[in-house]
């Protein structure tokens, strides 16, 4: 089987000017090797197609795959990590993850709110504040919660991003429309512990590989696992593997979340407890990384117990599930999540 593989690589970014955090939710090309090499050990052909332009002009020049593994983020407007999966699904050509109107759902977090409680899911209270004019309706218990509505990888979220007061709401979420130029989702801060799911699969077939607990340490910014702290999480974060009666019921809303809204292959959802120990949806990753031994949902895996090379396979075999394709890993997969 003929897999492309489509991405967006960081360098290719940061040498057209981007900044360090304008490029974050860009691969390495740590990971596209890692994904290359891992898919050839599954028995697979692989070939590097690179980003959205690099997919258009070999389009046009007549190539197909049997399987496109897509991580392509896209660069701008809400629709941009449905770019790529709009365009294979133009020329007919399987590819991994999710859907088009998923891809753009999911990234607007404050839409994403609204479906994820309209399926009876708890939620912080929200409000989501399109200019400066709206700041005087939001009408929330402090302490709050500010972060832009449409951006991955901690991006716009800073220990300023929690608020006591409302003057400091104003000025924190003018910066973050000036400097975003969206909107922001302001909700009640959530002051308990902080969990991500690791779910791969599709539909009913959906599981989850585990419930990872993330800790802050005292060189962390504090109270928010955002960018600074995700950076560099060696120094201001550590990650533990939990079990038992909570992890349950993080498991149980993430898949009713993912299920919910449609999400394929493999996604991470966030979770935080509230004021009285509930896990309330944060957000979903339909497209999260996978860098080996950084990215969350691969540290998750390893707590777990879930090679990487496991990881991926379920990926492909979800993918190839769906679209009817016959493939079997060369491999010997004993990971229960594959069929």
């Amino acid at each position: 089987m003929k897999i492309g593989i489509t991405y967006d690589l960081e360098q290719d970014y940061r040498d057209l000017g981007f900044s360090e955090e304008e490029a974050a939710e860009f691969d390495s090309i740590e990971t596209i090797d890692a994904i290359d090499s891992t898919l050839q050990c599954l028995g697979t052909d692989t070939d590097r197609i690179g980003n959205i332009r690099s997919l258009v002009g070999r389009l046009a020049a007549g190539e197909k795959w049997d399987l496109v593994f897509n991580i392509a983020e896209g660069v701008k407007g809400f629709g941009r990590e449905s770019q790529v999966p709009a365009l294979l699904e133009a020329y007919d050509i399987p590819y991994t993850f999710s859907d088009p109107a998923v891809l753009s759902l999911c990234l607007h977090k404050g839409i994403t709110q609204r479906v994820v409680r309209s399926m009876g899911l708890p939620t912080a209270n929200f409000a989501v504040v399109e200019n400066a004019s709206d700041l005087r309706r939001v009408n929330l218990e402090f302490p709050l919660f500010a972060k832009p509505v449409g951006e991955g990888t901690g991006k716009g979220i800073t220990a300023h991003s929690k608020i006591e007061t409302r003057a400091e709401l104003n000025v924190v979420v003018k910066n973050l429309l000036a400097k975003f130029c969206q909107p922001v989702l302001v909700e009640t801060f959530l002051p308990g512990r902080e969990f991500t799911v690791g779910v791969v699969g599709t539909g009913v077939d959906a599981e989850a590989v585990g419930v990872m607990e993330v800790h802050l340490t005292p060189r962390a910014e504090r109270d928010v696992y955002g960018f600074y702290n995700k950076k560099n999480w060696r120094e201001a974060c550590h990650y533990s593997n939990i079990d038992g009666a909570l992890a349950k019921q993080c498991e149980k809303i993430a898949i009713a979340a993912y299920r919910g809204l449609g999400c394929r292959d493999a996604g991470r959802i966030d979770l935080r407890l509230n004021v009285e120990g509930v896990p309330c949806f944060l957000e979903i990753n339909p497209l999260a990384g996978i860098r080996p031994g950084y990215s969350d949902f691969c540290l998750l895996n390893e707590l777990a117990g879930l090679t990487y090379t496991d990881f991926l396979a379920a990926i492909v075999n979800s993918a190839c599930n769906r679209y009817n394709i016959k493939w079997r890993s060369e491999r010997d997969l004993e990971n229960r999540l594959i069929a």
